[in-house]
């Protein structure tokens, strides 16, 4: 656990981006006062719910009185930011495209809650991802993030960036979009040996999405292990290679 200055008050701060809020809520209890409704980790965390990512509740943000606003420049929208900045509110926003980035950025939110050291989960999560993960031979995938319309993983993702990490390549990493719209027939044509199937943001389910792919192995993953960068990256090689090493056997 981080720990707060204990030269100056604790600041207030809301999170608009579940990882984050997880990050901050573990490293430095009491820190946190307002968070979306989808941040869901830590399980017992207690503060306001402020609404959604893509759509929170500005004044409500406001109400907080937050000396710090969290966010991403991914996850929530710019006119938004935009309010709360000329309310008056900090907000740092960061961005996030692959796994040195996210521990750059990491570091940065920490520091600027009032973090006066690392916490041992960070420590924890680079030493994870500085290990070799074995995962058999590399094998091209598609990796859908969403049906009706199909989405996939493209170019320049932090989920792209893990799996290329685990052995994985993304049939789409060259995509000139970083979340492409690709029909089914199309998806099917690319001829993955995996399709890596998420439950988040879209719930894919072994009833909702392998049927898609008839004679394709998919692997289903936790999304949270590879999508949200925070104190679940210290879990997320080992979970999302026992994932893609089952669905390869």
């Amino acid at each position: 656990m981080a720990g707060t200055d204990p030269g100056r008050a604790a600041p207030r701060v809301v999170s608009l981006v579940p990882s984050l809020t997880e990050a901050v809520a573990l490293s430095l209890p009491g820190v946190l006062v307002g968070a979306t409704d989808w941040c869901t980790h830590p399980a017992d965390l207690d503060v306001v719910r402020i609404g959604g990512t893509k759509n929170p509740d500005v004044d409500a943000v406001l109400r907080l009185a937050p000396d710090l606003v969290v966010a991403n420049e991914e996850e929530n929208r710019e006119p938004d930011l935009t309010a709360l900045r000329a309310a008056g509110a900090e907000v740092l926003v960061t961005e996030v495209r692959d796994l040195p980035g996210a521990f750059r950025e990491l570091e940065r939110v920490l520091r600027a809650c009032g973090a006066r050291d690392r916490p041992r989960w960070l420590d924890e999560a680079e030493a994870a991802w500085a290990e070799p993960v074995p995962t058999g031979r590399r094998t091209s995938a598609v990796v859908p993030i969403w049906r009706r319309p199909w989405m996939v993983l493209g170019r320049d993702t932090f989920a792209g960036d893990l799996l290329d990490r685990l052995g994985v390549d993304n049939v789409y990493a060259r995509h000139e979009d970083r979340y492409p719209r690709v029909p089914l027939p199309d998806l099917r044509a690319a001829a993955p040996a995996l399709v890596v199937l998420p439950d988040e943001p879209y719930r894919f389910t072994a009833d909702d999405g392998p049927e898609a792919f008839e004679g394709v192995p998919c692997a289903l993953v936790d999304g949270r292990m590879l999508t949200w960068y925070g104190p679940s990256l210290a879990r997320a090689p080992r979970v999302l290679g026992e994932a893609l090493r089952a669905a390869r056997r």
